[in-house]
């Protein structure tokens, strides 16, 4: 099958399918719908390589993001591609697995196939490879690492807002001993989130004792780790803020193991609002950081950028955050220091 079947069919030239396929807006209405009418007749299917060769234009975005199988990214990845199909751009997707040598692949990739912008929704992005995109003219999406520069976005995640809430809440509860995990502190997020949480808990006058923290990983291993590490404290925290849900759920796990019930002995609170994290026993409170919302920024802000190419100067973009609560949290418990792990 070849163009010049098509445009037998639709009664036209080459030239006018050629530039129907490719969008051209100057092209007769009336033809246009000819030649679509002929496409799916004849079941013609464009070549995609030729087709940015001859509009200039490939269509497709990538998008980079940490690890797939963490339960965060799934949903990021699903609205972000619904929303490209929709607008007519094909995605490429790659999961960098924290791994400097794949990213270096990954990017690699992405300029050979002509991509026409970049969501980074990663951290520890080396700067020689953002170098090269930019080298490239790629308009690049970041979240709260992008640098100040022409064509590129930033989305900032209000951290303290949600973080408030949570502290607040607990203290409504009369918490006081409230512990924080982090994640791992080489991320600028992680850093973020620990004195957000540090800040909220300044402003109602709690004191933030060093051993409450614990540098956690992000996984539920690291979870079960900083339960470990809370549960042989004296006084023990009474409530943990976590980093992320897989954190907060790995911690759930670590107390159910010991014989600590959630929330009448502890109260948890978690990060991101995953979608596991309703369903989980009991349903865990958490900061929302709508990952639907956030794939969202992402997009329209490379839409942007490559819809006003003359506006290609620094943009930056705020995505709130705020307390879900659940079942995971409950009023302080005088008698558990006393009564529970002797």
């Amino acid at each position: 099958m070849s163009i010049r079947e098509v445009a037998k069919r639709a009664g036209v030239s080459t030239a006018t399918v050629s530039r129907t396929i490719n969008r051209v807006s100057t092209v007769d209405p009336h033809l246009a719908k000819r030649v679509w009418k002929a496409v799916d007749e004849l079941s013609f299917y464009p070549n995609t390589q030729a087709r940015s060769l001859v509009s200039g234009r490939s269509r497709i975005l990538g998008l980079i993001v940490s690890e797939i199988t963490n339960p965060f990214f799934p949903e990021i990845v699903h609205t972000f591609e619904e929303t490209a199909v929709q607008n007519n751009y094909e995605l490429l997707l790659t999961s960098t697995v924290y791994d400097s040598k794949r990213m270096e692949i990954a990017v690699r990739r992405m300029i050979e196939r002509r991509v026409e912008g970049v969501a980074i929704l990663t951290f520890g992005m080396e700067e020689e490879l953002i170098g090269h995109m930019r080298f490239h003219k790629i308009p690049l999406v970041f979240v709260d690492v992008g640098p100040h520069a022409p064509a590129v976005s930033n989305i900032r995640i209000d951290y303290q807002s949600g973080i408030r809430q949570a502290v607040q809440h607990l203290a409504a509860l009369r918490h006081t001993r409230i512990a924080f995990v982090s994640g791992p502190l080489q991320l600028k997020s992680a850093v973020t989130r620990k004195l957000a949480f540090e800040c909220a808990m300044r402003e109602i006058g709690l004191e933030m004792k060093p051993e409450f923290e614990f540098e956690g990983d992000h996984t539920m291993e690291g979870g079960i780790r900083a339960f470990a590490h809370l549960e042989s404290l004296r006084p023990r925290p009474t409530a943990v803020l976590c980093s992320n849900d897989i954190t907060a759920i790995g911690v759930m796990r670590g107390a159910y193991d010991h014989g600590i019930v959630v929330p009448q002995d502890l109260s948890v609170v978690g990060f991101d609002d995953i979608r596991l994290a309703q369903f989980i026993t009991p349903p865990l409170s958490t900061v929302r950081m709508s990952q639907t919302e956030l794939a969202k920024l992402a997009f329209n802000a490379l839409l942007k950028a490559l819809e006003t190419p003359q506006a290609s100067k620094y943009q930056e973009y705020t995505l709130t955050t705020s307390l879900v609560l659940r079942g995971s949290t409950a009023l302080a418990s005088r008698t558990r220091s006393v009564t529970r792990g002797r």
